[in-house]
């Protein structure tokens, strides 16, 4: 099965995310069209997983520095499920990014093989990533930037609209959801995605899903929470509480956006809670809804939910891929409202799951 052309995309942070984004493009090549679990779309406006391909890659790590993109998803400190090990050369290396915020001070507390081991000084100059960007033929950019780096993801927003590249923001820094950025990339007529990619099946949407539910069924939500656990990068990064706020806001905004009445900060609690390293990628969920029913009868549900954290998301970021192309191939520059509603946690204006799934679907037939 063909589908209508190739996609080039560049990769800022080489991290277990990109790696089942690249694992699972190549999984799905040798699958065709055979077995689609796993996918929202095998068709996106005529664009297959599998013709997404990687022309550029930046990281800070020095075990990556230098590999081809192929082996470095796999190199330390990446520990996520490797349910495509086989995936060819690329012929694209990783080049040394920009470290700006890039890795918290707290790391070299730790083991080095469960964090960065950052190149020393401060790594590329903005003209290089933008050489880099436009030398490859790159047309959309990814930020992976771990979380709280926010002069990083700012930093590659920049080399993005240098380049003349759309911008995905996966992580939780503002930029899509920022007014001045939103109109920078409007006015370079490049679309932007973001902000904070919401996985397939994870907490956020678990507990979005829920929040709705008790709102059509007439149950009053009056406190609630949700604790996540895992063992990879990101959560370790996370252990730095100053790194936080803005992930807290994204994932807290996303639920209270849903509720049939705002809850008061102290009635919710959504974020990461701990780092423990045996759980490695696998990030579990601990969540309590309370309130009232029938007759101001209390009740309270409480769930646990287990996955493979990065997996989880690269299905949702190979929708918003093929969605940024569709609108390059539109011409359609600015943020894309639709897809940033349906794939992210903090989108520029935030819609319910329902609505946001007949949006997205408008957009890939062309309706919107």
């Amino acid at each position: 099965m063909a589908g209508k052309g190739r996609i080039k995309i560049a990769i800022a942070g080489v991290g277990n995310c990109a790696s089942s984004l690249l694992q699972g493009i190549e999984y799905y090549r040798k699958k065709e069209n055979a077995d689609t679990i796993g996918l929202m779309h095998l068709d996106l406006g005529g664009y297959l997983p599998y013709d997404i391909e990687v022309a550029a890659a930046f990281d800070i790590d020095r075990r990556k520095i230098g590999k081809d993109v192929s082996e470095a998803i796999f190199s330390l400190p990446n520990c996520t499920t490797a349910f495509c090990p086989d995936v060819p050369k690329t012929g694209v290396e990783v080049k040394i990014g920009r470290v700006l915020d890039g890795c918290s001070e707290h790391l070299t507390s730790y083991p080095e093989d469960c964090r960065f081991l950052p190149v020393e000084g401060e790594g590329a100059t903005k003209e290089d990533v933008v050489n880099i960007l436009q030398n490859s033929g790159a047309e959309i950019l990814i930020n992976y930037m771990p979380v709280g780096s926010e002069e990083a993801a700012r930093f590659y927003a920049g080399c993005a609209l240098e380049a003349g590249c759309a911008f995905i923001n996966s992580m939780p820094v503002f930029i899509a959801s920022d007014p001045e950025w939103a109109k920078r990339f409007e006015e370079k007529n490049l679309p932007i995605i973001g902000d904070d990619i919401k996985s397939q099946l994870g907490a956020t949407i678990v507990h979005r899903t829920l929040a709705d539910l008790f709102k059509k069924r007439g149950v009053k939500v009056e406190r609630t929470y949700q604790l996540n656990t895992g063992g990879n990068t990101d959560f370790l990064n996370m252990l730095n509480r100053n790194r936080l706020k803005s992930k807290k806001t994204s994932k807290t905004e996303a639920v209270q956006s849903v509720l049939a009445e705002r809850l008061d900060n102290e009635n919710i609690h959504v974020g990461p809670s701990d780092y423990v390293p045996w759980q490695k990628d696998n990030k579990v969920c601990f969540l309590r809804m309370e309130g009232k029913l029938f007759g101001d009868v209390p009740m309270n549900l409480e769930l646990r939910l287990s996955v493979e954290d990065s997996p989880n998301s690269a299905g949702v970021v190979i929708d918003a891929i093929r969605c940024c192309k569709l609108a390059l191939d539109r011409e359609k520059g600015g943020i894309l409202y639709q897809p940033s509603a349906y794939f992210m946690k903090h989108p520029p204006k935030q819609y319910p799951d329902d609505e946001a799934y007949r949006m997205i679907e408008e957009f890939i037939s062309g309706n919107q």
